[in-house]
C-alpha cells in the first residue's frame, strides 16, 4: 500500500535514518517505538508528506488518503466545536461534486468504445464505491457520537473553540480526523490529553473502524490493545516485528542478547587481530600475514549495540521520614467557580503508606482537589494535613515551569543545599544527563528530558507524601517503568493523578473516581475499578431496559415517591393463601415485601396476562438473537471465501474484490452491533 524505500535523513551531519526500507499494508496496525529523539515523529511527518527525506522516497498510491495528528495543533478560533468538526465532511462534498462533473461529462460524450471513455466510467465507478463506503447517512449523529466518545458534553458543541484548552483542541482535531475515515491514520501521542474513558473509546474505534493506523504512543495498554505490528527505530535502523508491543518486548530482549553476544565475539576477534598485527608488525617473515590481517580488520563491519543498553536510569526516592497515621483527612470539601460546582461533600481519609489514584474525565476536578490539598486555592469544608507531613508535589506543568535559559546543571544547583551539591553530577548521570548533557540549556531539551529534570528537583528533599499530577506525560516506556518501581519502593504515602492504566496497574490499591460533582472511593487496583465500572454501566442499562418493558406492559400499578426519594409501588392487598384473586388484574403484593428504605425488596408479582405477555416478548428477543447470530455467520462465511480467494492469488481481472471485502466488513460491524443490542434485550428477561 505505502512503500518506504531507501529512506535516509540527516540532521547536522548526524544520521537519523540510514537506508530504511519497509511496507505499510492494508489493515496494518503499527506502533512506532524507540527512545526519545530516535525519529518516531519525523517518520510520521515524512509519511504524511510534511517533511522530505535526505535520500530515498515514500511511494503512496494516488487514491490513498492520509490523515495526520501531530503533538501540537493550531485551530481556527472563529468557529464553534460543531462547525469545526463539520469540516471533516468537506471531502465528501468534494467527492460528490466530482461525481456530478464526471456524470455530466459522460452525458456529453459519444465515443463509447474509446479507451478514455472506459477509463472515465472506471474512475466514476471507483469514486462512487469509495464514497458509498465512507459516507454516513446521518452526519449529525456521527459527529455527536464521536465528540461524546472523546469526552465532550452536548453543551460544548456550540461553544467557540477559543474557549478550550490545548488538550481539548487536540480532541477536536482528532474528532475531525476520525470522521474523515482516511485510508491511513497517523497519530502522534493521541492519548496525552485523553482521560481513561476516552482512551478506551478511541481504542475500540481504531480496532473496529479504522483502516490503516500508524501511531506513536508511550501508553503501553493503549498500543497493546490497538496495534498488531511493532516497528522499532534504533541507531538509524528499524527492526520490524509482526506482533503487539508486549510480545515485541520479549523478542527485543532476545535480539539484544544475541546482539551483545555477537558484539562481544567480534570485539574479541578484533582484539586478537590487533594483537597479532602489533606482535608481528616488524618481522619480515610475517609481513604477508600482517598485511592480510590489516585488510581483514578494515573489512569488518562493526556491530553496534543499542545505546539503551549502555545507559541506565537509576531512580530512588530518599527514605521517607515518618508522618502521622493519617497524612490527609478531607471532610465535606467543596469547590466552585461561580455557578459551576466542581465537586462537593468530598470526604475521605488517607492512611500512612497508602498509594491511591485520582481518575475521571478531564475537567472533573482531579487537579483542583490536589491544589486544595496543597492550599494553593481557597475551598469550602475541612482539609487536614497530618502531623509531620512533608509534601513533594509534581505539577502537571512542572516541566514547563523550568527556566529555559539555565543549563541542566544550574537548574539543580540552584535548589540543592548542603552535601547534595557535591553529588549533583552523580545525580544527573543517574538520570541520563551525564557528561556534556548536563551543560545543555533547558530550552533545547525534549519534553521527556524536561520531565526527568523536574523529577530530579522533587528528589532533592526527603518527603513522606508524594503528589504526582500526570507524572508520565512525555516519558518513554523505559523511564515510566523505572519511575513506577521507584514509587512502589517508596515507603511514604502517594497520590497519583494519571490516565495511564498500565502505569497505575499494580501501583495503587485504591481509586478515587471524580465525576458529576462527586468523588467516589473504589477499593482495589485500576483494572478492578474499570471492571466494576463496566458492570455498573451494564446493570444501569439493563435496569433502564427493564423499566421500559414494565412501562409498556399494561399495569394498574401506581408509582409514588417515598419521603427518602426512593421509588415504591402501591399494590393491592395480596389475597389470602389459598384464596381467589379478585379477577380485576390487580398486582398482588406479598405481605412480607420490604418497604422503600430497607436493604432490599422482592420483585412484584405479575398477573397471568402480564406473565404471558412477558414470555412472549422474551421469545421474540431470543429469536432476534438467533437471527442476528445467523446473519453474522453468513457474513463471516462470505468474508472468509473472499479472503481465501485473495490468499490463493485468484483475483486476476476481479477489480472489485477488495471493495466487496470492505463492504462486507462494514456489514459485519453493523451485524455485531445489532447482535449486542439483541443479547442485552434478551438478558433483561432472565
Amino acid at each position: 500500500m505505502i512503500s518506504i524505500q531507501n529512506l535516509s535523513v540527516e540532521f547536522s551531519a548526524k544520521s537519523l535514518f540510514d537506508n530504511i526500507n519497509y511496507v505499510i499494508n492494508r489493515k496494518d496496525r503499527i506502533a512506532l517505538v524507540g527512545k526519545n529523539g530516535a525519529g518516531k515523529s519525523t517518520m510520521l511527518k515524512i509519511i504524511a508528506g510534511l517533511q522530505q527525506p535526505t535520500h530515498g522516497s515514500v511511494a503512496v498510491p494516488p487514491d490513498v488518503t492520509i490523515a495526520y495528528l501531530p503533538q501540537q495543533m493550531v485551530l481556527d478560533d472563529t468557529r464553534s466545536v460543531r462547525q469545526e468538526v463539520a469540516l471533516a465532511f468537506s471531502q465528501f462534498d468534494e467527492m460528490k461534486s466530482e461525481i456530478d462533473r464526471l456524470n455530466a461529462e459522460l452525458l456529453e460524450r459519444t465515443d463509447y468504445e474509446s479507451g478514455s471513455y472506459q477509463a472515465l466510467i472506471e474512475q466514476l465507478s471507483n469514486l462512487t464505491e469509495h464514497l458509498a463506503m465512507l459516507e454516513t447517512d446521518n452526519r449529525d449523529a456521527e459527529m455527536e457520537k464521536t465528540l461524546l466518545g472523546l469526552g465532550f458534553k452536548r453543551s460544548d458543541f456550540d461553544r467557540p473553540t477559543a474557549e478550550f484548552s490545548g488538550g481539548w483542541r487536540m480532541r477536536i482535531e482528532l474528532a475531525k480526523l476520525l470522521l474523515r475515515r482516511p485510508d491511513v491514520l497517523l497519530l502522534d501521542e493521541p492519548t496525552n490529553h485523553l482521560d481513561i474513558e476516552s482512551i478506551q473509546w478511541l481504542e475500540n474505534f481504531l480496532a473496529t473502524k479504522a483502516n490503516v493506523v500508524v501511531l506513536v504512543s508511550h501508553d503501553r495498554a493503549f498500543i497493546d490493545n490497538v496495534t498488531t505490528r511493532t516497528i522499532e527505530i534504533s541507531l538509524g535502523k528499524i527492526y520490524d516485528y509482526n506482533v503487539n508491543y508486549s510480545r515485541y518486548v520479549e523478542l527485543r530482549k532476545e535480539r539484544l542478547e544475541q546482539q551483545m553476544r555477537a558484539y562481544q565475539n567480534q570485539q574479541k576477534q578484533i582484539q586478537d587481530t590487533e594483537d597479532f598485527i602489533e606482535r608481528f608488525r616488524y618481522k619480515a617473515t610475517k609481513s604477508v600475514q600482517v598485511q592480510s590481517r590489516i585488510k581483514q580488520l578494515a573489512k569488518i563491519e562493526r556491530i553496534e549495540v543499542d545505546e539503551v543498553d549502555r545507559s541506565h536510569l537509576s531512580l530512588k526516592f530518599p527514605p521517607a521520614p515518618r508522618s502521622g497515621d493519617y497524612p490527609v483527612i478531607a471532610d465535606g470539601v467543596a469547590k466552585a467557580y461561580g455557578d459551576h460546582q466542581v465537586f462537593k461533600d468530598v470526604t475521605f481519609t488517607l492512611k500512612r503508606g497508602e498509594k491511591v489514584a485520582f481518575v475521571g474525565k478531564n475537567g472533573e476536578g482531579k487537579s483542583t482537589l490536589v491544589k486544595c490539598i496543597m492550599n494553593e486555592i481557597p475551598f469550602d469544608g475541612m482539609l487536614k494535613i497530618g502531623h509531620n507531613v512533608k509534601i513533594g508535589y509534581f505539577a502537571q506543568n512542572q516541566a514547563d515551569l523550568l527556566d529555559g535559559e539555565l543549563t541542566v546543571f544550574d537548574t539543580i544547583d540552584h535548589v540543592a543545599v548542603g552535601d547534595i551539591r557535591t553529588k549533583i553530577r552523580d545525580i544527573l548521570g543517574a538520570f541520563m544527563f551525564g557528561g556534556e548533557a548536563s551543560d545543555k540549556k533547558v530550552k533545547v531539551l525534549s519534553g521527556g528530558e524536561r520531565s526527568r529534570l523536574a523529577m530530579i528537583r522533587l528528589l532533592l528533599e526527603p518527603v513522606n507524601l508524594l503528589i504526582l499530577d500526570e507524572p508520565t506525560n512525555h516519558l518513554d516506556m523505559t523511564t515510566k517503568d523505572i519511575l513506577k518501581q521507584a514509587i512502589k519502593d517508596f515507603t511514604g504515602t502517594v497520590i497519583v493523578v494519571s490516565h495511564d492504566r498500565e502505569f497505575l496497574d499494580g501501583l495503587v490499591d485504591k481509586v478515587y473516581e471524580f465525576g458529576g460533582g462527586e468523588v467516589k472511593e473504589c477499593l482495589g487496583g485500576i483494572y478492578e475499578f474499570l471492571e466494576k465500572k463496566r458492570i455498573s454501566s451494564l446493570n444501569e442499562l439493563e435496569r433502564n431496559k427493564i423499566t421500559s418493558v414494565k412501562e409498556s406492559l399494561k399495569s394498574n400499578s401506581a408509582v409514588s415517591k417515598g419521603q427518602n426519594g426512593t421509588v415504591s409501588e402501591k399494590c393491592a392487598p395480596a389475597p389470602e393463601r389459598g384464596g381467589k384473586s379478585s379477577g380485576k388484574g390487580e398486582m398482588a403484593a406479598d405481605s412480607g415485601m420490604k418497604t422503600a428504605g430497607n436493604q432490599g425488596s422482592e420483585k412484584p408479582r405479575l398477573s397471568y396476562a402480564e406473565q404471558r405477555e412477558r414470555e412472549k416478548m422474551a421469545r421474540r428477543a431470543r429469536k432476534r438473537v438467533e437471527e442476528a447470530e445467523a446473519g453474522i455467520a453468513r457474513i463471516e462465511q462470505e468474508i472468509k471465501a473472499i479472503e481465501d480467494k485473495i490468499a490463493a492469488g485468484d483475483v486476476a481481472g476481479d477489480n472489485d474484490i477488495y471493495a466487496q471485502h470492505q463492504a462486507l466488513t462494514k456489514q459485519l460491524e453493523n451485524a455485531m452491533s445489532v447482535w449486542e443490542l439483541a443479547v442485552m434485550d434478551a438478558e433483561s428477561f432472565d
